[in-house]
């Protein structure tokens, strides 16, 4: 008789089953892990039932299935609301919340949990579901080390190139997905006032998005270049000074006025170039806006 090279896996729950929170289910029952699902819509978990996961009755039986419990859901209001009423059946077993919120939000939760035994471990998905379970998802994590450390082999499942622990501070991997997400939106942003430009010329987005790609890829370049500078607070224009950035930036804007289309954002690059200008910057490299940025608004 052939033995199940699956029988060895550890058992995983996971609740919450959005779509993010169906593509870590599947991920998990993909690599062989007999996997719980809770949703309050139970009908959401329809096809990972099909595809071999067990639906609880509750969310107590869920919990009390695995030794391992992932949360994913919309906001940390709903994480408390599910999971202090089960406090009890979460004692001594880990606890994943992989729900995106702020650094302190994950650092109160992580006091909640201490104080009621409850291993726990906050992480970030920097992914989007499709991407679950394959080599580009990548997954952060911190918190609780030794929670981590027995449970990495689990975890890898929906991220096998990328699962990462951070430190021990709870808030390392929320802090992170904030961090992470700004460049995201200042990226996509750049790229769709790009595209509204040459819309005026009818140059499709599709004809702009392989050069866009191609300076996106040079950026790469200036941020590892400019991470020392903003490390040692030392700012050597070896690229460009920041006016000539903010000359850049006035054409820009003028260029979206003149074309008739949303001039907000190099507008408000330029402002902040301006307010770096006017605390001393004007000759030092772009790398010293971090000055600004390390300031509370006005």
């Amino acid at each position: 008789m052939m033995s199940d090279p699956n029988a060895d896996r550890p058992p995983v729950t996971v609740v919450g089953l959005g779509l993010m929170g169906q593509a870590l289910a599947a991920a998990f029952l993909k690599e062989g892990h007999p996997t719980t699902v809770w949703n309050r819509s139970p009908e959401k978990a329809e096809r990972l039932v099909a595809d071999g996961a067990v639906l609880a009755d509750t969310l107590e039986s869920a919990v009390t299935a695995s030794p391992l419990v992932i949360v994913c859901v919309s906001d940390y209001d709903a994480v408390h609301e599910l999971i202090r009423p089960v406090e009890s059946a979460l004692a001594g077993r880990v606890l994943v919340n992989l729900t995106t919120a702020t650094s302190t939000q994950a650092r109160e939760t992580a006091e909640w949990a201490a104080q009621r035994n409850i291993p726990y471990l906050d992480g970030a998905i920097m992914a989007i579901p499709p991407v679950i379970g394959t080599d580009g998802a990548v997954l952060l994590y911190s918190g609780h080390k030794s929670a981590f450390e027995a449970h990495e082999s689990t975890l890898k499942a929906i991220a096998p190139a990328a699962t990462t622990y951070l430190e021990e501070d709870h808030g390392l991997s929320s802090l992170y997905d904030m961090a992470l997400l700004g460049i995201m939106w200042g990226i996509l942003n750049g790229f769709l006032h790009g595209a509204a430009l040459l819309g005026t010329a009818k140059v499709k987005a599709e004809t702009f998005a392989p050069l866009a790609n191609t300076m996106i890829s040079a950026i790469t370049e200036y941020v590892t270049a400019y991470a020392p500078q903003v490390d040692e607070s030392r700012y050597e224009a070896t690229d460009a000074t920041m006016t000539v950035h903010q000359a850049a930036m006035e054409h820009l804007a003028e260029e979206s006025e003149h074309l008739g289309i949303h001039s907000e954002l190099p507008r408000f690059f330029k402002t902040l170039a301006d307010r770096a200008v006017a605390d001393g910057h004007a000759e030092n490299s772009y790398a010293a806006m971090i000055e600004l940025f390390r300031k509370p608004t006005a």
